[in-house]
């Protein structure tokens, strides 16, 4: 009698490889085999110089044509924006500062009650007092223009791509470059057709602060109910009434989110804006003090345009999660009364010829230069283990993800060679073991220890590009879906044919090791929120001040103690990237339902049993929105990292700035726009397979 078939054991199932491990073995033996053939074959580790494709060269000529033809029109349309904003700056310079400052403190009264307008009070009081409430106000200026124009464009083109097929397909992916072509990289045409000055910074700010807008016109307008339009269609209106009568106010609280978003990008581009504009503005202070090593003022101006932010963020958001039918008690039936006063006090300083303006206060010089001294003092007094940190990360975690061990493991860095012996020896050592996890853990594990240890021999630009590509485009299509795959080929096509590879790989590593420093770091602040809610009341506020600072202002801290170099971009990239892992994993871990863990409880679960088997792979969807942003984030501060000598697509761009390359400016903002996108894709198509896995499990 035959026996019956043994099932297969748990450790023989580990055994077998499912068919989606075979590209990856495949592609394992491909990054064995390269390196003995690249001596022979040198185009598998670089792309020849005379395979590139000249479009850069393509790009300029385009533009010389083009400029001398749309000089006229942009003179037109350079004036019709300068004057604009060179009344509003008139007038905001015209208006005594106590008489503004009310009208602030009214507003935020208004908005949300005493708590703002004390807030409001206190930023700017410190303004005025501080001495640069002229620059300030030049800054309003700027922005003031910028944002109706930029919300009167993502007004139009959000309203388009809900109501046409064209721009819903065109719209998205426009977007997602505006938002991710770092801004120097559009700068550049922008300055060869409008030339230095405000205009150029204007313009800029409305690029960058328009996609937010477009966003939630988009969104609001898709969320309205069937029924409200099926009811204005009955009623008898016409598209334009259903339009602007039912379905723009009945979107509007979604439109109000889009409208605090862009004042908060167009004020983020003030400094950017400064490096071009020349309007002496607090961008301006802020940059040509730094530019001077004198720490102290930077930071006091500095501060002046985080209070700037924080203001009119607040306000902002508190109209935009206000009900317009609720009133402000004290100020109802009011606001004629105060506008009036407001009227009366600046009529009385005019006519009485005081000038309420502080100018160079004696404070403000005796802060700067205590702040100077202190930290001068600091440096002198840690420098030894300030200098210790910094060569630490450096050697043993930037340098090997850069260059590999092959190059890095060096006497003068780590006190040996790395030998024939000891090259053969790390690569048998890193095969056991990866077989070894494969064997016990499963083949993914295994497959990315392999990874990493061939990542760390021979670093990212070191990597055949053939692998890092092949590597990449296998991840997109087994992670997101065959859509992914082929624009993340297309997009390394293109990286690859610039010859922006090398300089894609540079901002990779520097990107890649702030990234997984800033993910460690938000996630564990994230987890600490997420259990202890003392903590969160302490972390949130801390967050939302660390959001509302401009990028450039990262720089001045970190500069002040390490100086120029990579580790300081490293810093700066990871004091702003690490705000999304820390608001998205205190989210998701909140958001897991109680009853589960109810459940899990009574069931004998320990607590790190409820957090690691529970908790984290229902939050994980949520988690990897955190990790995504967290990049986007990161790319966001390479440019302005750029600044403080770091390589890369970052420096690239700021290059072509100063030289006036518009083809490589361009095509180096591009290229960032393309890294950034593709792990946009490849995160979210990922967070929306696991997400949905998830919720069918659940049915």
């Amino acid at each position: 009698m035959a026996k019956p078939p043994t099932p297969p054991t748990a450790r023989g199932t580990r055994r077998s490889l499912p068919p989606q491990a075979l590209p990856w073995l495949g592609l394992l033996a491909l990054a064995l085999a390269l390196p003995f053939f690249m001596s022979v074959l040198p185009w598998l580790k670089a792309w020849p110089v005379d395979w590139l494709l000249p479009l850069a060269d393509w790009i300029n000529a385009a533009m010389d044509a083009l400029a001398p033809a749309l000089k006229p029109t942009t003179r037109i349309l350079s004036a019709t924006l300068e004057w604009p904003m060179l009344a509003l700056r008139d007038v905001l310079q015209w208006l005594p500062w106590p008489v503004l400052v009310l009208a602030v403190l009214l507003l935020a009264f208004h908005a949300s009650g005493p708590k703002l307008a004390v807030i409001c009070l206190l930023a700017l009081l410190y303004i005025a007092l501080s001495g640069y409430w002229r620059q300030a106000m030049n800054t309003l200026a700027l922005v003031g223009i910028a944002v109706p124009l930029s919300l009167l464009l993502g007004l139009l083109i959000g309203i388009a791509a809900q109501r046409t097929k064209i721009g819903a397909r065109l719209v998205p992916p426009a977007l997602d470059v505006m938002q991710t072509m770092p801004t120097f990289a559009y700068l550049i045409p922008l300055l060869v057709l409008f030339g230095f000055g405000p205009v150029v910074g204007l313009i800029a700010s409305a690029i960058y602060a328009c996609p937010p807008m477009v966003r939630n016109v988009h969104l609001g307008l898709s969320r309205i109910p069937g029924e409200i339009k099926e009811a204005a269609t009955f009623a008898g209106s016409s598209a334009w009434q259903k339009l602007f009568w039912v379905e723009l106010p009945a979107a509007m609280t979604q439109i109000k989110v889009g409208i605090n978003q862009t004042i908060m990008a167009a004020l983020s581009m003030v400094i950017i804006a400064s490096v071009i504009g020349g309007f002496d503005d607090i961008g301006w202070e802020v940059l040509s003090t730094m530019r001077k090593a004198r720490f102290g003022e930077s930071l006091l101006a500095g501060f002046v345009i985080v209070l700037l932010a924080v203001v009119i963020d607040r306000i902002s958001a508190a109209y935009a999660s206000k009900d317009s039918t609720q009133r402000t008690p004290l100020l109802a039936g009011r606001i004629g009364y105060c506008g009036g006063g407001l009227l009366l006090l600046c009529a009385a300083f005019k006519l009485s010829g005081f000038d309420p303006s502080i100018t160079d206060p004696a404070w403000a010089k005796a802060v700067a230069t205590w702040l100077d001294t202190r930290l001068e003092g600091i440096v002198v007094a840690y420098g030894n283990a300030l200098t210790a940190i910094k060569n630490t990360l450096f050697y043993y975690y930037l340098l090997p993800l850069r260059i590999g061990f092959s190059q890095a493991i060096l006497p003068f860095t780590w006190g040996f060679d790395f030998t024939q012996l000891m090259r053969w020896s790390y690569a048998i050592a890193c095969g056991v073991l990866a077989l070894g996890l494969s064997w016990r853990s499963g083949w993914r594990k295994g497959l990315l220890l392999a990874a990493l240890a061939y990542l760390l021999y021979f670093g990212l630009t070191g990597m055949p590009w053939l692998v890092f590509g092949t590597a990449i485009i296998l991840l997109a299509w087994q992670a997101g879906n065959l859509a992914t795959a082929v624009f993340t080929g297309l997009a390394l096509t293109f990286i690859l044919v610039t010859g922006m590879w090398e300089r894609a790989m540079l901002s990779i590593y520097l990107c890649g090791a702030a990234v997984i420093l800033s993910f460690l770091l938000g996630s564990a602040l994230g987890v600490w929120a997420a259990t202890r809610e003392r903590a969160s009341a302490v972390i949130r506020p801390i967050a939302d001040t660390f959001q509302t600072i401009p990028l450039f202002v990262f720089l001045i801290p970190v500069l002040m103690f390490f100086q120029i170099g990579e580790f300081t971009a490293l810093l700066a990239i990871i004091a702003y990237a690490f705000v999304p892992a820390v608001r998205y994993t205190e989210n998701g871990l909140r958001q897991v339902s109680p009853e589960l863990l109810e459940v899990a409880t009574e069931q004998g679960a320990t607590p790190w049993q409820i957090f690691w088997q529970i908790k984290v792979p229902l939050a994980l969807p949520t988690i990897m929105v955190g990790l995504n942003q967290t990049v986007m984030y990161a790319f966001a501060m390479l440019v302005i990292a750029a600044l403080v000598g770091t390589t890369g697509l970052g420096q690239q761009v700021y290059l072509s700035l100063s030289a006036a390359d518009t083809g490589a400016g361009l095509i180096a903002g591009l290229s960032m726009a393309l890294l950034a996108m593709v792990t946009d894709r490849i995160m979210q198509t990922w967070a929306r397979k696991r997400f949905a896995g998830m919720a069918s499990t659940a049915h």
